[in-house]
């Protein structure tokens, strides 16, 4: 089997079987089949799915998997990624591919085709846009201490000395190496994951794919930016976190907590929140002062209650 693409739903069920629909066409080429997880939506997302496969006469080509409940974005990967890595006919690579996501006609096909003469590449992402057509920021740079501080303060001369350490930079121009990628559509090479393991079950949402691709590059395997690969990605409909009226989610602290000290103890996670804590001090002053606010509600409070040793699940 060349590729096993894996989406994992929750409570989006007519987007997961457009996301199906679409992939299914570079599948059938290059020879490969889908798993859907359905995250224990409880919504009857379910049924629906298993309607759509049986109506549509998908069923030898996309298997759907009940996961007994909802434990986040990387349970319900390695669910069908051990489903899979079982199986007689293992998978040379794993195409993740969000259910808000739609990859361009010939899209898997040329992440695949990057893998096959790139050997030392683990993931490959592709350039991702909304649905508007404009470009999406979908290659990341690893947070540090710096890009924490820049993360807090938001100030336009501050940003500019820290621009080379911004988690998310200008989309690069050409196919290239970056630190990680968006998750909304990327090719995983399966030999990567018998080396280093799969997501950590640790992390419900948010930085689990930032985690894979830290460990990837410890170990030696690098993470690409795909030009030739096109996708257009909605974005947050799942977790809501598009309407700036609703808090951040707990469970974006206790991931962003547990990444920083996980992957670089707890003096530097201590440092980070820090820088973070210091740029944002600023920045409330500022909104004050009448800078208007684009956070969501309580959110500099809300940081404090999950940083400086505190957070952790």
């Amino acid at each position: 089997m060349k590729v096993v693409s894996v989406t994992v739903n929750y409570k989006t069920p007519e987007l997961t079987v457009r996301a199906i629909e679409a992939v299914l066409r570079d599948l059938d080429e290059i020879g490969g089949r889908a798993i859907v997880v359905d995250n224990a939506s409880g919504d009857g997302s379910l049924e629906h799915i298993q309607q759509a496969v049986e109506e549509r006469g998908w069923s030898d080509r996309v298997e759907v998997i009940a996961a007994p409940s909802n434990a986040g974005f990387g349970a319900g990967n390695n669910l069908a990624f051990r489903r899979a890595l079982r199986s007689e006919d293992r998978p040379e690579f794993f195409y993740l591919l969000n259910p808000d996501a739609l990859p361009d006609r010939g899209a898997v096909t040329a992440l695949v085709r990057f893998m096959e003469k790139t050997g030392d590449a683990g993931m490959a992402g592709s350039r991702v846009r909304h649905p508007s057509g404009e470009l999406r920021i979908s290659a990341f740079r690893f947070p540090s201490v710096l890009s924490e501080l820049d993360s807090g303060i938001r100030l336009g001369v501050v940003s500019k000395l820290l621009s080379k350490y911004r988690v998310s930079g200008e989309p690069p121009q050409e196919t290239c190496a970056v630190d990680w990628v968006s998750g909304a559509s990327v090719m995983v090479r399966a030999s990567m994951i018998d080396e280093i393991g799969m997501f950590d079950e640790n992390f419900f949402l948010y930085y689990e794919e930032t985690d894979l691709s830290l460990r990837a590059a410890r170990a030696g395997w690098k993470t690409y930016y795909v030009l030739e690969s096109g996708a257009e990605h909605i974005g947050q409909v799942s977790t809501g976190m598009k309407d700036k009226q609703k808090r951040r989610p707990k469970y974006w602290f206790e991931s962003r907590a547990y990444y920083l000290q996980k992957n670089h103890g707890r003096a530097l996670r201590t440092a980070a929140d820090l820088a973070f804590a210091g740029g944002a001090s600023v920045n409330e002053l500022r909104k004050k002062l009448g800078k208007p606010n684009a956070d969501p509600p309580h959110f500099f409070s809300d940081f404090l209650s999950f940083s400086f040793g505190k957070g952790l699940r």
